[in-house]
């Protein structure tokens, strides 16, 4: 009996999308909640991945720099004050003073919900 692998494929969004759509991510994947990163320069984000570094790799790939990118998950049932929980472990940057997996950087966190904001219709 042959065994097939499901590829999924990273979506970096350029286009507004809906809460719907991160609803269906969420399922197909993890079950509630999306993995994405966020490049607070470009204003870009990359969705649906195992792994943050994958979609970091993919933005690096595509011009975007290491110390632009922040990984976040995504919680489509929450509220929006709960929705996006800042925590990966490519946020692990002591060059840019942020020594946790979480953004410690107010400033930051408030790029990185903007961009969300414009990008994810909730």
């Amino acid at each position: 009996m042959q065994e097939y692998a499901i590829i999924r494929f990273m979506k970096i969004v350029s286009n507004p999308i809906t809460l719907q759509e991160i609803k269906q991510m969420a399922k197909s994947k993890f079950g509630n909640f999306v993995k994405a990163v966020v490049d607070i320069e470009r204003s870009l984000i990359v969705l649906d991945a195992e792994l943050h570094a994958d979609e970091e790799a993919l933005l690096i790939e595509n011009g975007s720099k290491s110390h632009d990118l922040w990984g976040i998950n995504l919680y489509p049932d929450l509220p929006f004050e709960d929705f996006i929980e800042y925590d990966s472990m490519i946020n692990l940057k002591p060059s840019e003073n942020n020594r946790s997996r979480g953004v410690e950087s107010p400033e930051i966190r408030e790029k990185i919900t903007q961009i969300v904001r414009k990008f994810i219709k909730l």
